[in-house]
């Protein structure tokens, strides 16, 4: 028979064949899962920074507008100071600030009281829909960060001085009830993340 014959492949060649291109496929599915997972991570550490900026946007939100306005007690006989910070209090900042945006034209104060709270590591902010709250008004509660360590405030006087309490001891009631710092150090120490400080200039 004159010509050549055609050569096919191999039952070897054939099996290293699909060797080498299972080997590729492994390859690839392991590409793409490590690149799944990096995305998931950076998705979750972008979250977490942006939970950081709104907390601190918060914080310096309210203490850029705080207002000398003291609050009446939940029983209305007394009144609580506009701005308070305390280590024996159970939160960890309490402010009367304005700029209370309100777009719907609410019959409401442009003023608020937002408390921090810090409890099992959660960051809270509270707040009431009026100023003086009594019993019948519900608290609105929204945890801003988790894995908090600590919230430190320290507060700056006029003559420079810095307190970690306000209204500060000694101070007159009279005065003590309305009075502001000058600024306010904000240390926000995290878990995973360390120590993040603020110096916040408060509204004069």
């Amino acid at each position: 028979m004159n010509g050549r014959l055609s050569k096919g492949f191999t039952l070897i060649e054939v099996l290293v064949a699909l060797a080498v291109f299972g080997v590729l496929t492994i390859l690839a599915y392991m590409s793409l899962g490590q690149t799944l997972s990096n995305a998931d991570l950076l998705n979750t550490r972008m979250d977490r920074l942006q939970a950081i900026q709104r907390t601190v946007r918060h914080l310096t939100n309210d203490l850029n507008a705080a207002a000398p306005r003291p609050i009446r007690t939940e029983l209305g006989d007394s009144y609580l100071p506009a701005l308070m910070v305390s280590a024996t209090y159970d939160f960890v900042l309490a402010i009367t600030h304005g700029s209370w945006r309100n777009p719907a034209g609410l019959p409401r104060s442009t003023q608020q009281r937002s408390v921090y709270l810090l409890e099992n590591g959660k960051l809270f902010r509270v707040y009431y829909n009026v100023l003086d709250a009594t019993f019948s008004n519900d608290a609105i509660s929204t945890e801003i960060l988790d894995g908090v360590l600590s919230l430190e405030i320290r507060l700056f006087q006029d003559d420079g001085q810095v307190i970690n309490q306000w209204p500060p001891l000694g101070s007159q009631e009279a005065t003590s009830l309305s009075t502001r710092p000058r600024a306010v150090e904000i240390i926000l120490t995290l878990e995973g993340d360390g120590e993040i400080r603020r110096i916040i200039e408060v509204a004069s």
